[in-house]
């Protein structure tokens, strides 16, 4: 690998290797190691396999539980400070398997853009195999194997990792706080047809101090803040940088900024650009993504089943958004067919007439984030202090 290669890969991840080596054993196939020597990436593989089901677990107890003695009004004279989960062990079981499945870790792969990096014998080159899904999740579990060696088992380190690259929070979608680090990643890719660019620093170094885009509330000492974050969007002229408890929410928060400034600055696509081509097939999920995206609440649908005088049975769909005030009606022999009718009239009504910006409760999930205002500079004045972690042409 080169140079550049490492610290696209760390910068992805958000972790910086001691050992690159360690690394770049992570993306070599047994193929390459035959015909090369050397080592390949399959134990790596077995203990990145092994880390990702604990970290998984840890997130979701962290997600959904807690000790009564967190609550206020826990009193240990008369309760026991038991381990208390909004969610059973089959719905724990059942998010656990939608997060390290193959699938899932393919993807991720695929957003991070790291498959092109694997290293390769010459079978695997001519049969294409880094486009397998399997040899995808087994990159995925080598690099959080390699992260676990090279970090001495360092569980915050692996739980930042985790997070960083499965981006859990996508797949909770009974979940609707926003979820912005989706929404710079599609602003991005849609806009310029590339991946945003993090860098993420340990601290607040003296370096980044001056002439680097900062949020306007001066950063404080604040002990709890250990993590800061560099954003690039594509060829936009500008670096954005937040801090957090943890690389995870150093990046949500550095996303939730430049959304703002995106926002504020009428820089977002419009709800048509969101979906390029509604037709009635993908009508209920289409109008589920726009959803998710802030325009409005999540559509729900009313049915009964009535019989025409031939007794064959006749479904009645109605699709209704809350905040909307019009409601869509249809009919079809079918209960799907019904749905996706109903939900269509009302995807096109969307597109027709929700033309003003996000729903409200994003300024709100904003406002919240306690940053009134940015200041920016420009990607020349980085690039003067010779730091090369966003390249010319990224």
């Amino acid at each position: 690998m080169e140079k550049e290669d490492f610290i696209f890969i760390q910068d992805q991840i958000g972790y910086n290797f001691q050992n690159t080596d360690l690394l770049q054993q992570a993306f070599i196939r047994r193929s390459y190691s035959k015909e090369y020597g050397g080592e390949d990436n399959e134990v790596l593989e077995f203990i990145g396999d092994k880390v990702l089901d604990l970290i998984v677990v840890k997130l979701l107890t962290e997600k959904y539980g807690c000790f009564i003695g967190d609550y206020e009004d826990f009193n240990p004279n008369e309760e026991f400070d038991e381990f208390v989960c909004s969610k059973n062990e089959a719905e724990l079981t059942e998010l656990k398997k939608k997060l390290v499945q193959k699938k899932t870790l393919a993807e991720r792969i695929d957003v991070l853009n790291l498959s092109d990096y694997l290293i390769m014998g010459n079978s695997d080159i001519q049969n294409n195999i880094n486009e397998e899904i399997s040899v995808k999740e087994d990159l995925f579990e080598a690099i959080i194997g390699a992260v676990a060696l090279d970090s001495d088992w360092d569980m915050e380190e692996l739980q930042d990792v985790v997070q960083i690259m499965l981006d859990p929070d996508s797949y909770f979608k009974e979940d609707m706080d926003v979820n912005y680090v989706e929404l710079i990643q599609e602003w991005t890719l849609k806009r310029y047809g590339m991946l945003p660019r993090y860098h993420f620093e340990k601290a607040y170094p003296a370096a980044l101090l001056t002439n680097l885009a900062t949020i306007s509330t001066p950063y404080n000492g604040n002990p709890e803040l250990k993590h800061t974050c560099l954003l690039k969007l594509g060829k936009l002229d500008k670096i954005f940088r937040s801090f957090g408890t943890s690389k995870n929410e150093a990046r949500k928060a550095v996303c939730a900024l430049a959304y703002q400034v995106l926002e504020r600055n009428n820089m977002l696509l419009s709800i048509r650009d969101e979906i390029p081509n509604p037709n009635i097939n993908d009508a209920i999920s289409q109008l589920e993504i726009l959803a998710r995206r802030g325009y409005f609440s999540i559509p729900y649908y009313e049915f009964e089943q009535k019989y025409d005088t031939e007794g064959n049975p006749v479904w009645n769909c109605v699709c209704h958004i809350t905040d909307i005030s019009k409601h869509f009606c249809a009919k079809s022999s079918s209960k799907k067919s019904a749905k996706k009718q109903a939900a269509y009239q009302m995807l096109k009504y969307t597109l027709d007439n929700k033309t003003e910006a996000k729903i409200e409760r994003i300024g709100e999930k904003s406002s919240a984030l306690s940053y009134s205002g940015i200041t920016l500079t420009t990607l020349a004045e980085v690039q003067k202090k010779n730091r090369n972690f966003f390249p010319v042409n990224q």
